[in-house]
């Protein structure tokens, strides 16, 4: 007998149908699962160069209130105010010290956008900055970015955002850690964009990725919760950019959770499902192929390994 396997993708949708679905999954199992190089240039201008603020070199300090040149959509809610907290988050209501960060889906009270949430001390080392634009050439490269990764919109950036960890240290370590979260919005849409440099290994509970206020969307970067595993950030992506994640964030969801549908594909071998890092990025990419068509970002897809007796 010969054995063949199926890996069965489940996920609730609201409007799509079984032909859509099928040909975003096959398009998403085209993608690369793991990237080899880091691209040069993948970070946004920062620094001071870029005429960048910056926050104050203080462990768990924050920047003060930055009022924002336009509305950011976020999930439904517009924000006109946000905050650059020292150790690798955003928020919007209000700052944060808090350098345990909550573990994605939080079902908290607020809004969190986090590059690398985590123990971080730049009184030690590494510089936090900031930034934001309503002309010039960084509009011009968050347009070109947007309408890659998205092609299927119109999209014409009319305000950027960058916030940097440039080469900051973890609390009580000589380590050196690169990250940068970038917000762009424009043509009544809303995005994020992380760029990942050299992400040193560390003990502390990390977490990268988005949260909502009581968690109707939430994102989590695969590997981004597990320690010492955070230095493949910068090599994995879910657009084929190595450390580069990219998420669209101005509308909320509306899924029924009652509506499922069943998708079947099948892959060349199993061995390169058989690793859970590498399970996680195929969903993640998968996801975001979905979230591009509409779907809403907390969707949930499993992989389930069903083995069939062919005569």
């Amino acid at each position: 007998m010969k054995r063949s396997f199926h890996l069965l993708m489940f996920m609730s949708v609201l409007s799509l149908s079984r032909t859509q679905v099928t040909e975003f999954f096959t398009t998403a199992l085209e993608m690369t699962t793991e990237a080899t190089t880091v691209l040069p240039g993948s970070f946004y201008s920062f620094g001071s160069a870029a005429g960048d603020l910056l926050n104050p070199a203080a462990d768990d300090g924050s920047s003060s209130v930055i009022p924002l040149l336009s509305p950011f959509q976020y999930f439904g809610l517009t924000y006109q105010q946000i905050y650059v907290n020292n150790n690798g988050f955003l928020t919007f209501n209000q700052a944060s010290s808090q350098f345990a960060p909550n573990s994605f889906p939080a079902n908290g009270s607020q809004d969190v956008i986090a590059g690398l949430w985590t123990n971080i001390d730049n009184s030690a080392r590494g510089v936090v900055s900031y930034n934001q634009y309503t002309s010039g050439s960084v509009l011009a490269s968050a347009t070109q970015d947007i309408n890659n990764y998205f092609p299927n919109l119109t999209f014409t950036a009319s305000w950027v955002f960058v916030a940097t960890w440039d080469k900051v240290a973890y609390f009580n370590s000589n380590t050196e850690t690169s990250f940068q979260v970038v917000l762009i919005s424009g043509s009544g849409y809303s995005f994020i964009l992380m760029n990942y440099g050299d992400v040193a290994a560390t003990g502390y509970p990390v977490q990268a990725g988005y949260d909502t206020a009581y968690s109707t969307d939430y994102f989590v970067i695969s590997g981004s919760d597990s320690g010492s595993s955070i230095s493949d950030l910068k090599t994995f992506s879910n657009v084929n950019v190595p450390g580069r994640y990219v998420f669209r964030v101005d509308t909320g969801s509306n899924t029924n959770k009652n509506e499922i549908v069943g998708l079947q594909g099948r892959l060349a071998s199993f061995l390169d499902l058989a690793d859970e890092g590498n399970k996680q990025i195929v969903l993640q990419q998968i996801q975001q192929e979905l979230v591009k068509k509409g779907l809403p970002s907390n969707m949930k897809l499993t992989i389930k390994k069903v083995e069939k007796m062919l005569p």
